[in-house]
């Protein structure tokens, strides 16, 4: 399996964190990342996106099915993330947050406890037990 965990890109500040929408910039985020991966996705790819406004907002740049998934909202476990990846098949593309996705890259690829930095609408690609890729929204 090709794991993609892709952070939101850059929200409003908010009180209702689940609410929090992509400012203009987190939206050219978004767009620049998602085009980059749907060259290079297979077309069997599943997105699988954390209910918050930001996470479903930058899931959609990619113009694919969305799979919604609460386990994966803020505050979520490495292992939850992990189980809601295993729920697919292929390439699976996990949109959600920090620091829950960097705690789970570092188990994930190190077995360690620890919190990996993840840019705004940045991702890393996992590939079987190696890194693939590791993308800044900056970089593209």
């Amino acid at each position: 399996m090709d794991l993609i965990l892709w952070r939101h890109a850059d929200a409003e500040e908010g009180a209702d964190d689940m609410a929090r929408k992509l400012t203009a910039k987190g939206e050219a985020q978004a767009a620049k990342v998602g085009a980059w991966l749907r060259k290079r996705l297979p077309k069997d790819a599943v997105v699988v996106s954390s209910p918050a406004v930001r996470a479903q907002q930058t899931a959609k740049a990619l113009g694919l099915a969305i799979v919604t998934d609460k386990s994966i909202a803020p505050g979520a476990s490495p292992a939850a993330i992990v189980k809601a990846a295993e729920k697919h098949r292929g390439t699976v593309v996990l949109v959600g947050h920090q620091p829950d996705f960097g705690r789970a890259l570092a188990h994930i690829v190190a077995g360690e406890e620890a919190e990996w930095a993840i840019e705004k609408g940045g991702f890393w690609w996992l590939s079987g037990k190696g890194v693939k890729a590791v993308m800044s929204p900056d970089l593209l």
